[in-house]
């Protein structure tokens, strides 16, 4: 019995050994982020950003200011969308950890839409979309976006509304 109670606490003393020397201080801080400077948009997303503005704009909401390390973080989620032609939010966490850690984000919204060929189409979805229109409607400051095609001409959507 004397050998397996020192054998349990020699285990233990591995594991904590193991997990004190796993990290330094510094190595268990927050990885900084290089935000991305430029984003080069397209005629598509530059008239869709518009459009949320002025809605916004008739509803009595401030405007929102482009960001384009927004962009860029939306883009790299319509990406994969396209690549696995599957829409929705997945890994949202990441992007608004990258948000938070670069920009300061307080708050992250994201609305996405699939196979809208006009930006006031896929903005009429989300309006009538209750979670959609809170993210159009919410306490932001700034926004981002991306519009990629599939080989099939069908666009995808992604938006990120942030409050910093």
């Amino acid at each position: 019995m004397n050998t397996n109670y020192f054998k349990s606490l020699a285990a233990v003393a591995v594991v904590l050994f193991t997990l004190a020397s796993c990290s330094s201080p510094e190595e268990a801080s927050l990885e900084s982020i290089e935000v991305v400077q430029f984003y080069d948009y397209s005629e598509i997303e530059n008239e869709t950003l518009d459009l949320i503005n002025r809605y916004r704009d008739s509803v009595g909401f401030n405007k929102l200011e482009r960001i384009n390390h927004i962009s860029h973080v939306s883009a790299e989620h319509t990406d994969v969308m396209v690549q696995t032609n599957v829409i929705g939010h997945a890994n949202f966490g990441e992007r608004q950890s990258n948000l938070h850690n670069a920009l300061g984000a307080l708050k992250v919204g994201e609305n996405v839409a699939f196979n809208y060929s006009l930006p006031q189409s896929a903005i009429r979805a989300w309006i009538k979309s209750e979670k959609h229109k809170a993210n159009l409607d919410g306490d932001y400051t700034h926004f981002g976006i991306s519009i990629r095609e599939n080989e099939a001409g069908q666009k995808f959507y992604t938006n990120i509304f942030i409050k910093k």
